[in-house]
């Protein structure tokens, strides 16, 4: 039998670990056979978890948290657009998770968790969790990578070690990146008269993607 901590007894910011923990590692050893991808892995402890793990364990991460740490949630203020789930954790986190996702170990590939929250529910005194990225996915993935110089391993992490560990064939077309700065709208129409802020809204995304 197994027993879990109660979510709302751990601190938000220590909820990954816990569920290593107490879930995720009795998993492992109860099921030798099982594959499994750790989702949006936002902590130093998540990635060497996955490096130490046995075969058939990965994970996926997100670009907000490749880009940004905690301190962008309370930056002039409460930021409630970056106000996501699992939190964003520290800069050594960031950086751990940006070195795993550009190490090309096959391991660690793409996953969004793109969240399309209306605004009035994330701008609200009990917002919603989540941040948009689905407009710039890949452009904010190539930003992060370019950032260490490791531009040359995007397309495993983004294109092949996913299909790899699920036995899928690799997708054989093609996309195109320039580096070329632009700016996403303050906000996009959602449904009839709802909005919808995007990451990085009326900020420089460093490219974009042209074919």
């Amino acid at each position: 039998m197994l027993f879990v901590t109660p979510l709302r007894e751990v601190d938000v910011f220590e909820r990954e670990t816990r569920f290593m923990e107490d879930v995720l590692a009795p998993t492992l050893a109860r099921h030798p056979t099982l594959r499994v991808v750790f989702e949006h892995i936002t902590t130093r402890g998540a990635v060497e978890f996955v490096k130490a793990a046995r075969d058939g364990v990965a994970a996926t991460i997100t670009p907000q948290h490749l880009l940004h740490n905690r301190n962008a949630i309370f930056e002039g203020g409460i930021r409630p657009h970056f106000y996501c789930l699992p939190i964003l954790k520290t800069e050594p986190d960031r950086a751990a998770l940006l070195d795993a996702a550009t190490s090309g170990n096959p391991r660690f590939f793409l996953g969004t968790d793109s969240a399309p929250h209306a605004q009035h529910t994330k701008e609200n005194a009990c917002g919603c969790a989540g941040m948009f990225s689905a407009h710039a996915g890949i452009e904010l993935y190539a930003e992060a990578f370019d950032r260490v110089g490791r531009l040359d391993r995007l397309e495993g992490f983004a294109a092949d070690f996913g299909a790899d560990f699920y036995g899928l064939p690799r997708n054989t077309t093609r996309i195109r990146l320039a580096k070329r700065a632009w700016s996403p709208p303050p906000s996009y129409q959602m449904g009839g008269t709802d909005r919808l802020v995007p990451m990085r809204a009326g900020e420089a995304v460093a490219w974009q993607l042209v074919s």
